[in-house]
């Protein structure tokens, strides 16, 4: 189920903050130092989260260990949804 988080997270940063042909971001990139997305990207991307995964995102969960790149949202969305890990 990783696998499937990281597609629809990379397809939703693809689709809504990689504005060049050539933009690509690693896994492990944080998308904040590479200029991304930017707060009002992080804020797009919880809504995301909270809506395609019918989950809620506290506001101290809101940290670079959580949502600061690809491989962290995996691990975030996995503990946060453990059965569909």
């Amino acid at each position: 189920m990783a696998n499937a988080f990281e597609n629809a997270v990379r397809e939703f940063i693809a689709e809504n903050f990689l504005f060049r042909a050539d933009a690509d971001v690693t896994n492990s990139q944080s998308l904040l130092d590479t200029g991304v997305i930017d707060s009002t990207g992080v804020l797009e991307l919880i809504a995301f989260l909270e809506q395609t995964y019918g989950i809620t995102i506290a506001d101290e969960e809101i940290v670079p260990e959580n949502l600061d790149s690809i491989d962290n949202m995996t691990r975030y969305l996995a503990s946060k949804l453990p059965a569909a890990a």
